[in-house]
């Protein structure tokens, strides 16, 4: 679908307040599912930026799992980098870029852990390659080579043969990212674009404001 088709359909080119839903989520979840039916690759990739003990930043993309009310889920390995991060400096920050509709958004807020039962149920229902992918990576770690990560897959494929059940691994787990800002960006003609910025209150309402470009 090409980008004068997406604008026809979606209605593309602005974004008012009198077009947006007064909860983020929401609003969110109907940007995603547009994203997804105008065939967009990976919709649900997402920019997670986090920084270590010391203010220094780092960033990567990652995929979103979950979403609900409480915010923004993804899983990774806990030892890994952006685990160590998020260990020292809960807060975090999010973008979706969806270049081909000339949107994005982005979020800022804090992280914690999912409780182990939602972990494991999750996990339940990855595709077996990623299971085993999840035990074999020590992610963020030095290698040796491409054939040491290979070796390791293939031992943990000989300890789980096909149609077993494979554990979560005591390393693995998910976090769930507390929206305390969502910004929804939309290109316009001239670059004066629309930004529409939705801050929690101490009420844990949301508030509406539009931002500059």
């Amino acid at each position: 679908m090409d980008l004068a088709e997406m604008r026809r359909i979606y209605g593309l080119g602005e974004l008012l307040e009198s077009q947006v839903d007064p909860d983020p989520i929401v609003q969110f979840r109907t940007w995603l599912e547009q994203a997804t039916d105008a065939g967009l690759n990976e919709p649900n990739a997402m920019v997670l930026a986090t920084a270590d003990g010391e203010g220094r930043p780092s960033a990567r993309t990652v995929l979103l799992k979950g979403l609900d009310a409480r915010g923004f889920v993804f899983y990774t390995n806990q030892q890994s980098h952006k685990a160590d991060d998020l260990a020292a400096n809960p807060h975090c920050a999010l973008v979706f870029p969806w270049h081909a509709m000339e949107r994005q958004v982005r979020v800022e807020g804090t992280v914690g852990k999912l409780p182990a039962a939602e972990v494991d149920a999750y996990f339940a229902g990855r595709p077996r390659e990623s299971q085993l992918g999840a035990w074999a990576s020590q992610q963020s770690r030095p290698v040796e080579s491409r054939e040491e990560l290979d070796l390791q897959y293939a031992s943990y494929e000989r300890q789980w043969p096909e149609g077993t059940t494979i554990s979560t691994p005591y390393f693995w787990g998910g976090y769930l990212v507390h929206p305390e800002r969502i910004e929804f960006w939309q290109g316009r003609i001239g670059r004066l674009h629309d930004r529409l910025s939705y801050r929690r209150t101490k009420s844990d309402s949301w508030e509406l404001s539009r931002l500059q470009p």
